[in-house]
Parts: structure tokens; C-alpha cells; sequence
């Protein structure tokens, strides 16, 4: 059984592994959503259910909420496919091992540092698996997009320095502006900045589109 996601060249990858995209949207964005709530009404959390109050104050009551949505989440993605998806996972992962950080030793810049970590990872494999020859972002972007090897190759460098720019981003806020202000551009800044970003990229996927392609090609005949 494959636990990880199979390679996007896998014929049964399609049919195994499909989920529904706003409920795979759920399950991306529920757990920074959580985040982010946790953090602004920590103190009303803790005043309703008072074993939130053991874990500090409200990023730590965060921290701990996100911890718990993230795994919810895969576990979900889990039940529903059979398999886990490699960048959420690798994600969580990271989530887990800095939440825990951040609650045992009572230090927010662990959590802080998660996105820093994650991006950098991000960005050094997509940009290290190029100068091996490989285009790993097919991982993310096949089931929506069909493209050639070539328009996959673009894509990944472009997605690799962005996740390289992001992980910059993250440093400058976090080490120059309060929590609050942190968490509330990591979740409503950091979102429209990668809109933004995956909008930008629709030319370059339009003209190395395999659709496209075969639709010209059937209208020249």
C-alpha cells in the first residue's frame, strides 16, 4: 500500500487518490484559519474551556489548536484517499515538532520560525530536484494542470524561488513586528501574495498546456 501520494506519471494516481478541490481547500487552509482565531480570542478560549489555560496565553493556546487542526486534517486526508499528500505532510510534520517546541519550552519563535523552515525546505527541494533533472512540482499542480516538460520545469523554478522569497518574508515580519501583527499577515497576507503569485503563472502554463495544444492541433485539421 502506498501511504505517500504516487508520482503524477502513475496511471492510478487519478482514480485513487481524487478529492474533492473545496474540501481539499478545507482541509489546506482550516488549520491556519484555526490559527489565526485561536490567537485573536485565545483568552475567551481559555475562559471556556479552562485546560486551554495550562498552555500559556493565546499564542500558546494557538500553537496548541493548530497543532490539533493539523493533524485532524491529514488525518482526514487520510481516511478520505488512503494516502497522505506530500507537502501537507511534510508541513505538519514541521507544525508538530515547533508547536511542541514552542509549548514545552514557553518560546513563540519556534512557532514563528515554522514558515521560515517549511518555505526554505519547500523552495531547496523544488530547485535542488531541477539540477537533478527532476520537476517535482507535478506533485502539486497535475491534477489541475496538464503541462509539457518543459512548462513543468519553468513552473518548478519559478515556485522554488517563491517559496525561497516566502521564507524571507516570514524573517522580516516576525523579527520586526508584534505577534499579533505576525499572525495576522501570515494568514491574510501571505494567502492573497500566493494568489496573486499562481495567477501570475497562468501565461506560462496557458502556452506549455498539453490541452492547448491539442486543441490547436485539432482545429488545424
Amino acid at each position: 500500500m502506498n501511504i505517500l501520494e504516487r508520482d503524477p506519471s502513475d496511471p492510478q494516481k487519478q482514480k485513487k487518490e481524487g478529492i474533492n478541490p473545496p474540501l481539499k481547500l478545507v482541509l489546506e487552509l482550516g488549520p491556519l484559519l484555526v490559527f489565526f482565531f485561536a490567537n485573536a480570542r485565545g483568552e475567551w478560549l481559555a475562559q471556556k474551556f479552562p485546560a486551554l489555560a495550562e498552555l500559556g496565553g493565546s499564542i500558546f493556546v494557538a500553537t496548541g489548536l493548530f497543532m490539533a487542526a493539523t493533524a485532524l486534517a491529514l488525518i482526514a486526508s487520510w481516511l478520505l484517499t488512503r494516502t497522505l499528500p506530500i507537502m501537507p505532510l511534510v508541513s505538519g510534520v514541521v507544525v508538530l515538532i515547533f508547536g511542541a517546541l514552542t509549548l514545552y519550552l514557553q518560546d513563540d519563535i519556534f512557532i514563528k520560525m515554522k514558515p521560515t523552515i517549511v518555505n526554505t525546505l519547500f523552495g531547496g527541494v523544488l530547485l535542488g530536484g531541477l539540477f537533478f533533472g527532476k520537476s517535482l512540482l507535478g506533485y502539486v499542480f497535475d491534477s489541475a494542470f496538464s503541462l509539457d516538460a518543459e512548462g513543468w520545469r519553468k513552473l518548478t523554478f519559478r515556485w522554488g524561488l517563491f517559496f525561497l522569497f516566502l521564507a524571507l518574508v516570514n524573517e522580516g515580519v516576525w523579527r520586526n513586528f508584534s505577534t499579533d501583527a505576525w499572525v495576522t499577515f501570515k494568514v491574510w497576507g501571505i494567502m492573497p501574495i500566493t494568489l496573486l503569485f499562481t495567477f501570475s503563472q497562468m501565461p506560462l502554463i496557458m502556452r506549455h498546456s498539453l490541452e492547448e495544444k491539442a486543441k490547436e492541433e485539432q482545429a488545424g485539421k
